[in-house]
């Protein structure tokens, strides 16, 4: 059993990072095998559309120049997926938001590829936006027919300087609870 996160933040080892860090010691220290993957430095670009993944439905995005294909089959691998980002704007990062179209329209033009996995969205917050961004990460699992896994409060840590958000004790314990809650729904599904 695994559990594959995502960062969205252009901050490696941010506070984006850092909640979701929390979420996978928990489901760690459950037996659930864990991978981080940051998408700081990553050059993603948003779907173009082609529908290329509809005619070959080989799992795979037609744009083969960054590591989109790479993190779908790591989604596919997993039994749950955290997606954390950042409030940019009130929204979701750009590259989160890439990745999402990206992945999603792979999935669907391949039967859902992620159907019945366990997902939840993360995110860091400096002061307001937060529900917006929680909402578009969720929205990823619920139209792909994922469980989407809650935690004792909203999935989100407050913080603006990397390492804030490890001020914020409900934040830290929301998302060591999301961590539990992962494990758990993982070890049910199987």
């Amino acid at each position: 059993m695994k559990i594959v996160a995502f960062s969205g933040s252009a901050r490696k080892n941010g506070n984006t990072a850092h909640l979701l860090k929390l979420a996978l010691d928990e489901a760690a220290a459950e037996g659930i095998e864990t991978e981080l993957v940051e998408l700081a430095g990553q050059p993603l670009r948003g779907c173009i559309a082609c529908f290329k993944c509809f005619e070959r439905k080989n799992s795979r995005c037609a744009m083969e120049d960054d590591a989109v294909n790479e993190y779908i089959a790591k989604m596919k691998e997993a039994d749950g997926i955290l997606l954390g980002s950042p409030t940019y704007f009130a929204d979701v990062s750009a590259s989160m938001k890439a990745m999402i179209e990206r992945c999603g329209m792979v999935s669907r033009a391949n039967g859902d590829l992620f159907k019945r996995k366990a997902g939840a969205g993360v995110v860091a917050v400096r002061r307001a936006g937060a529900s917006h961004v929680f909402s578009s990460l969720n929205h990823f699992f619920l139209i792909g027919q994922m469980i989407v896994v809650g935690s004792s409060y909203w999935n989100i840590g407050i913080g603006r300087e990397p390492g804030e958000v490890a001020k914020d004790e409900e934040g830290v314990r929301t998302m060591r609870d999301l961590g539990r809650n992962m494990a758990w729904v993982i070890k049910k599904l199987a």
